[in-house]
């Protein structure tokens, strides 16, 4: 499992429609494979700034399973009109957890 972490800033005045974006999007995340589970957060302190953090099965099922599927399409068509306001989409290898 390998974690991707994309850090976006978008305007107060883009804001809602980032989240519909996500909120379309979210069906290509669900109907694909390699995907395990997501979450898109708005930080509380500066608003302008947002984290989508997606679990995925592996590496290579993100970049060249979801990457090449019919499924990768609809999501970017979604998410597309922000891709210029990524600060950071990297992938992370979890090293530890706790909680519950």
């Amino acid at each position: 499992m390998v974690v991707e972490y994309i850090r976006y800033t978008i305007d107060e005045a883009r804001a809602d429609a980032f989240a519909e974006g996500y909120r379309q999007a979210a069906a290509s995340l669900d109907a694909s494979p390699h995907c395990l589970r997501y979450e898109v957060s708005r930080c509380s302190e500066d608003p302008t700034q947002h984290v989508v953090r997606i679990e995925w099965d592996s590496e290579e099922g993100h970049m060249g399973g979801f990457r090449s599927s019919a499924e990768f399409k609809t999501f970017l068509a979604a998410v597309g009109p922000f891709v210029h306001d990524i600060d950071e989409m990297r992938h992370y290898q979890v090293t530890m957890t706790g909680g519950t």
